[in-house]
């Protein structure tokens, strides 16, 4: 199965105090080009994340952005142990003071002491990194695979579509074919003018010189080589796509060997029926070399 190089997913999480969201998209590239977007401060994650990325994907532009906050006031709330002591001294220094100025104070409650600035206080928990690394690159490879899945869906009809335009590339050779063949007698008078001129020139000529020429006039007339290589591209094309994987960068060197054969098809021509054979299949070839461009 063909693997389309575009792919997108993207996904939300947490781990308290930390919430965060994923993006992962890709397009069309060379190579394998990996760009990550991640906190710094969690070690490791980039590593994780891109060795995953490297195991799971062979070609293209793919970035991976990761945005991680976090809740400031998810802390614990605890006494301020000192604090509290001082503030009960303070009291008892003041109670007896009071009591000795005959002065009668009512006594305190234990909610006025904890609203007493300071009492209280609220810590911030410590970033606990191995549990958080851990939880985000399991959920990069639920993220990656939700990628792959689009990425395959979008391969399947690659394939689906570069099969039938390999079809109409193979109606359209056995078509030059005939019309090759057809051909046959307008060819035999366009030789037998080209020697007629020779022959009006012979005189002084070299007679391996007069071989080569008459040779290099029946091979630029001869298409059968073209259209049997244009055949045989079809039949590697095809077993390319069942042999599935990464196999974009052969299917796109293949695209360019069937237009060099177009090429020459159309300037041995020599027959208008043949030139708008070998001109559609340019045009069929380059809408199949677009679509390669995406194959993994």
């Amino acid at each position: 199965m063909l693997r389309s190089m575009t792919g997108f997913a993207s996904a939300t999480g947490s781990l308290p105090p930390h919430a965060w969201s994923w993006e992962l998209r890709s397009v069309n590239g060379k190579g394998q080009d990996l760009r990550l977007r991640v906190p710094d401060w969690i070690d490791g994650l980039e590593m994780g994340l891109r060795k995953a990325l490297a195991a799971r994907t062979a070609r293209g532009n793919i970035t991976l952005s990761l945005r991680l906050t976090r809740d400031e006031h998810s802390g614990t709330v605890q006494i301020n142990q000192t604090q509290l002591s001082a503030i009960l001294t303070a009291l008892s220094a003041i109670e007896t003071q009071a009591k000795e100025a005959g002065v009668s104070l009512a006594p305190s409650r234990a909610s006025d002491i904890i609203g007493l600035r300071g009492v209280m206080e609220t810590t911030s928990a410590e970033d606990e990194i191995e549990p958080l690394l851990r939880h985000l690159l399991a959920e990069a490879d639920t993220l990656i695979a939700a990628f792959n899945d689009m990425r395959d869906a979008e391969g399947t009809a690659l394939e689906k579509l570069l099969l039938s335009q390999l079809d109409e590339v193979a109606a359209l050779t056995a078509e030059a074919k005939e019309r090759a063949e057809a051909r046959g007698s307008e060819a035999a008078e366009a030789l037998q003018r080209s020697l007629s001129r020779v022959m009006e020139n012979i005189d002084g000529v070299d007679p391996d010189r007069l071989t080569q020429e008459l040779a290099l006039i029946a091979v630029k007339s001869d298409v059968t080589e073209e259209i049997d290589r244009l055949g045989a591209h079809v039949n590697a094309a095809r077993a390319l796509i069942a042999e599935g994987g990464a196999v974009g960068r052969k299917l796109d060197f293949l695209m360019q060997e069937f237009n060099r054969e177009a090429n020459t098809l159309c300037a041995k021509a020599q027959n208008s029926a043949l030139t708008r054979c070998g001109l559609a299949l340019k045009a069929l070839i380059d809408q199949m070399r677009e679509q390669v461009q995406n194959v993994e």
